[in-house]
């Protein structure tokens, strides 16, 4: 018996009679050998970890447009973040840690440049609109490719559905995707307060004392307070889910959030130049569609999508910078050196 076989078994015997086993996988689109070492779901963590999508997490916004300072968070630190989060919840209830650690690390991957501005701004130039968890799906099923050159990451079902299920108002197939859905919620209420605290945006002391009484006075007590609650209320059930008092707690907080913090004027004096960049971007390129790089024109041709597709693919998986450095490349008048 392999390590892999030995690992499954491992899952069965210990895991919850409620945990998504590996060696009951829904399995693949294309069909696969196993690997002797790692089970599916590790396979897929691992795919996704070294994906290019993934890497280029480190150069997304978070929440603040290109802060002064190496402390903010971005969407990589946020998607880390996440999977800490999920696989602390997993790991105590006895779930499978490897399938919420790969859905965690996906699940952000189709995220647009500047945040939810950049989603906000794509959502209003695409026909059909534009959702980040629907463009992560579509990144790990078309726009990576394997080292063999095969089209997708080609990974597991319960992966691609609690990558595409992560939020919104459907629930994922498996409790481990359930984990993952809460998880992101308390990972970025808690790291937003904490980065608009850093930047003076807010304070501690605006924030109403009622919710920190109840949730915690600090970053690490309100994590420690939302995740307790969770394994307390969700053990022996078939959903994941808070005590009434913290679930009410977390949404009023949220409502915090939004009101000064996501649409404080400080902290998005800057979106307005986002939205004209992505703007200027998406209809240069429809008009200039031969100027898309060649791996986007060559989907373009292979799958027959609208040039509207490609071009939403292609800008949505810039980072900040790049974005900005196509811009410039583009509108920017460069200097005449003889």
């Amino acid at each position: 018996m392999n390590f892999r076989e030995t690992y499954e078994e491992f899952e069965i015997n210990n895991l919850s009679v409620d945990a998504a086993k590996s060696k009951f996988t829904l399995g693949r689109v294309n069909q696969e050998k196993k690997c002797d070492t790692r089970t599916e779901y590790q396979r897929d963590r691992d795919r996704i970890i070294h994906s290019k999508a993934f890497r280029r997490l480190m150069h997304k916004t978070q929440v603040f447009l290109s802060p002064e300072g190496d402390h903010y968070r971005t969407r990589l630190t946020h998607t880390l973040e996440v999977s800490q989060i999920s696989r602390t919840i997993a790991r105590t209830m006895r779930l499978n840690e490897d399938l919420t650690e790969a859905i965690a690390l996906g699940h952000d991957l189709g995220h647009t440049p500047f945040g939810h501005c950049g989603e906000r701004t794509l959502d209003r130039l695409v026909e059909g609109g534009f959702s980040h968890n629907v463009q992560s799906l579509r990144v790990v099923e078309i726009l990576e490719m394997k080292n063999d050159n095969q089209q997708g990451l080609n990974l597991t079902f319960e992966v691609r559905d609690g990558i595409l299920n992560h939020t919104g108002d459907k629930k994922p197939i498996t409790l481990e995707g359930e984990i993952v859905k809460v998880s992101d919620r308390i990972a970025y209420i808690n790291h937003d307060i904490d980065d608009a605290i850093r930047a003076n945006i807010i304070t501690i002391d605006q924030i109403p004392r009622e919710y920190l009484e109840i949730i915690g006075l600090t970053h690490g007590e309100r994590i420690n307070t939302m995740i307790n609650d969770i394994i307390e209320n969700s053990k022996n059930k078939k959903e994941i889910r808070m005590s009434d008092n913290v679930f009410n707690t977390t949404l009023k907080l949220r409502e915090f959030l939004f009101e000064n913090i996501y649409f404080n004027n400080k902290a998005k004096s800057e979106e307005h130049k986002a939205e004209f960049l992505i703007n200027n971007l998406f209809n240069y390129y429809i008009k200039n569609f031969d100027k898309v790089p060649k791996y986007y024109l060559d989907l373009y041709n292979k799958y027959k999508f609208t040039k509207e597709e490609i071009v939403k693919d292609y800008i949505s998986g810039m980072t900040d910078r790049y974005a900005i450095k196509v811009f410039k490349e583009i509108f920017v008048p460069i200097p005449w050196d003889k």
